[in-house]
């Protein structure tokens, strides 16, 4: 439950908050006071419409940028960086090459079981 609350809260609420937080300042700075941009913009509503009007196309293609290149870097990073995946890799390759005998196997086995009980309701 704990990482439920977790994801709502960073991945939701806080985008939600930080995005506001954006906007207010933004339009503080850049349009009040400034005697340009506030005959064009004339209030708050109109300087959010047209920030999101550009705001998410482009982070659609950032985001789709970032799926398509660096989330397979950063997947691959991390596998070559987990000292379980390292021990599972490793524990095949000794079986592979003879070099583990029944009890490492089942111990191997055993591991493997444990982790597969640690259910992350993903599937």
């Amino acid at each position: 439950m704990w990482w439920d609350g977790r994801m709502g809260h960073s991945a939701y609420l806080m985008f939600a908050l930080q995005l506001l937080n954006f906007l207010l300042i933004a339009y503080n700075f850049l349009i009040e006071g400034n005697k340009i941009f506030e005959t064009i913009i004339t209030d708050l509503w109109m300087f959010v419409t047209i920030v999101t009007i550009f705001y998410i196309p482009i982070s659609i293609f950032i985001g789709k940028w970032h799926t398509d290149t660096q989330i397979r870097e950063e997947m691959e990073m991390k596998m070559f960086q987990d000292p379980i995946i390292a021990k599972m890799i490793k524990g095949l390759l000794d079986i592979k090459e003879g070099k583990s005998d029944q009890n490492e196997i089942e111990k191997f086995r055993e591991f493997l079981i444990e982790i597969e009980k640690k259910d992350i309701k993903e599937f």
